[in-house]
């Protein structure tokens, strides 16, 4: 690859890593306004949107800072272990972090069988 082209690869990157940034915070900006004044569609539509669209900028921005999504979800399984070891407040109130690890659990073993 000629010196040019890289570095218009280089800053097509931080221009989408940079789009991605701001999408990021007017997602989370989103969230917070769904949450404090609630919106006229179904309360619980606009929540999972809103943090599906988070969710789903943090993998790609992930990605275009070099981690794959595979040392992401990798991140989440160990936070998620540690959590159950230090017996999280939410863990031991609520059980959250033991349905999540049987929810991701559940979906990989699907996609093993589907394949």
């Amino acid at each position: 690859m000629p010196f040019f082209d890289k570095d218009i690869d280089i800053t097509r990157n931080i221009k989408i890593i940079e789009k991605l940034k701001s999408e990021l915070l007017t997602d989370v900006a989103n969230l917070f306004r769904v949450l404090v004044n609630g919106v006229k569609e179904e309360l619980h539509d606009a929540i999972a949107d809103a943090l599906s669209n988070i969710i789903l900028i943090c993998y790609l921005l992930g990605r275009r800072l070099g981690v794959s999504y595979n040392s992401i979800e990798l991140k989440i399984d160990s936070k998620i272990r540690l959590g159950l070891v230090e017996n999280d407040d939410i863990e031991k109130y609520y059980g959250d972090l033991s349905e999540l690890a049987k929810h991701l659990n559940s979906n990989r073993t699907k996609k093993i069988h589907e394949n």
